[in-house]
């Protein structure tokens, strides 16, 4: 089972989004979701490189001080 959709992404004024664009959690300074629970449905093939592209991406985000 590859669990993705657990950790919603959206704007500020969606209640249910936990994560913003650059996967900070809101309210929690410092601290974002770099994993497959960001993805909004599963893909059609194992989860691993998809989720290596993220990290890859959120990697850059933390380096640019984004």
């Amino acid at each position: 089972v590859h669990p993705v959709g657990t950790t919603k992404m959206g704007r500020d004024d969606d209640p249910m989004a936990v994560v913003d664009s650059h996967l900070r959690v809101r309210g929690i300074r410092g601290l974002r979701v770099v994993d497959a629970g960001v993805m909004p449905l599963i893909t059609s093939r194992n989860t691993n490189s998809p989720t290596l592209m993220i990290a890859e991406k959120a990697a850059g985000w933390i380096q640019a001080g984004i």
